[in-house]
């Protein structure tokens, strides 16, 4: 009987050695780099200091660089792009507004598995961007590059992804970010303001390629 328990220990403490041995391979085995990218299409509010606020439609996207500081945490970098339109008036008239804005984010990433195949990815972090167009038509006329400079933000991002290959999944995501600072009217433009993007909200579609 002390034999049959001894062995039985002795089997259990094997296992779970093997176990963790496996859990290492595996986690030797696991990129430490991945990258994502996600867009979608959404809408933003342009507050502005002296002229109406008004709204915007967007198609914004970011492709990210993630390092995986362990299973769960990472940061990362990269590039994003987002395509605004809409319709508003100031004080010169009514227009239609068209901007490219180009942004770098360095954001903290989460992993968290909810299953064998699908995984939750969350990010939080800061940004700059820049205009990179800029247009103002009016029924008569269009200006371009009324504001310029940089400005910064913060910005967030969940996203519920289904490992569809070994190194490829694919899923949905929200992204959302607003800024904190704001740009400047250039000279001689007709009008004298600051603005900033306020609650620019993107419903899309997200990947990640483990490399």
């Amino acid at each position: 009987m002390k034999k049959t328990k001894f062995t039985l220990l002795f089997i259990c403490f094997l296992t779970f050695i093997s176990q963790i041995q496996a859990q290492e391979k595996n986690e030797e085995k696991e990129s430490k780099f991945n990258i994502i990218g996600y867009g979608g299409i959404g809408y933003a509010i342009v507050k502005n200091d002296n002229e109406p606020s008004y709204n915007l439609n967007s198609n914004s996207g970011d492709i990210l660089l993630n390092y995986r500081i362990n299973q769960k945490f990472g940061v990362a970098t990269g590039i994003g792009i987002s395509e605004l339109s809409g319709n508003g008036f100031n004080s010169l008239g009514n227009f239609y507004h068209e901007r490219t804005m180009l942004k770098i984010p360095l954001l903290a990433t989460m992993d968290y598995k909810i299953s064998e195949k699908i995984k939750m990815i969350s990010n939080f972090g800061f940004y700059t961007q820049n205009i990179s167009t800029d247009e103002y038509r009016y029924l008569n006329n269009s200006q371009k590059n009324i504001y310029e400079g940089w400005n910064f933000g913060t910005q967030l991002g969940l996203g519920f992804v289904f490992k569809m290959f070994d190194n490829f999944s694919a899923g949905i995501n929200y992204y959302g970010q607003s800024d904190f600072s704001k740009f400047k009217t250039n000279t001689n433009v007709g009008i004298n303001d600051k603005q900033k993007l306020k609650n620019l909200n993107s419903i899309g579609i997200i990947l990640m390629i483990d490399l």
